[in-house]
């Protein structure tokens, strides 16, 4: 078996490793949040299936974005997708037999990758061509828009221009889902493809990019409309007037 086999395989258990534990526990710290305040940003819904709807719309259609700003909305909704179709298309890395519906995407999830970058690219002007958010970015924003644009071009400069062994790569990671270590591809561009994705999946965890799973915990989006209803009242807040309530009892 060759360093690099090595090397890889191990480096791939240590970024799975981070990634799910650290997306885990931070989705942990988001439910153990408290919202002591009913604040849902108004048109709220009045029902838990109204509130439902408009997770829905945020996650699928980003409404609030679209009703902020159209050119934001609309580099951020192709980015997304693209990445969507272009994830779902690499799970026939890891599946053998390849699942009917994923080999059924594989041609829109080619052509995928450059509405991926398409999107990334024109997320990444905003931040220098509009006062306001260059104002306002961060080194760190600058840098994360970087590697995702440089995972886009690195695996479509495999798709066209340095192709490796694609069957080969494939043992390789069903080999890591088995704990069977098969030989993976030394192609330079392959390479540095597969570090990028192991260095983002090492920092997922830690940036920016956790707004995906927090919409979910946002009170400002999964709140219902009822203050006038029901006290909206937390578990510590109810136990802390509990006490009042004893202590004053008591005396």
């Amino acid at each position: 078996m060759s360093v690099l086999t090595v090397v890889f395989a191990l480096i791939f258990y240590l970024a799975t490793a981070i990634l799910v534990a650290g997306v885990g526990y931070r989705i942990w710290l988001y439910a153990r949040t408290p919202a002591p305040l009913k604040i849902p940003v108004t048109p709220a819904p009045l029902t838990p299936a109204g509130v439902a709807l408009r997770l829905g719309k945020e996650v699928v259609l980003f409404a609030s974005l679209f009703r902020s700003n159209k050119w934001t909305w609309l580099f951020g909704w192709v980015f997304h997708f693209a990445l969507l179709l272009v994830l779902l298309r690499h799970l026939r890395y890891f599946q053998e037999p390849v699942w009917g519906w994923v080999a059924l995407i594989q041609p829109f999830g080619k052509y995928a990758a450059f509405a991926m970058v398409a999107g990334l690219a024109g997320l990444w002007a905003r931040r220098f061509l509009v006062d306001r958010v260059r104002y306002i970015s961060a080194p760190s924003d600058h840098l994360m828009l970087a590697l995702l644009l440089a995972i886009a071009l690195s695996g479509l400069s495999m798709k066209y221009f340095f192709h490796t062994d694609i069957v080969a790569l494939k043992a390789f990671f069903l080999g890591l889902m088995r704990f069977d270590l098969q030989p993976l591809p030394a192609d330079p561009m392959l390479i540095v493809h597969l570090s990028l994705v192991a260095l983002l999946m090492v920092i997922f965890p830690f940036s920016k990019l956790l707004h995906a799973p927090g919409l979910f915990f946002a009170p400002t989006r999964n709140q219902i409309d009822n203050p006038r209803e029901k006290r909206h009242l937390v578990p510590w807040a109810a136990q802390l007037e509990a006490g009042e309530r004893s202590a004053s009892t008591t005396s």
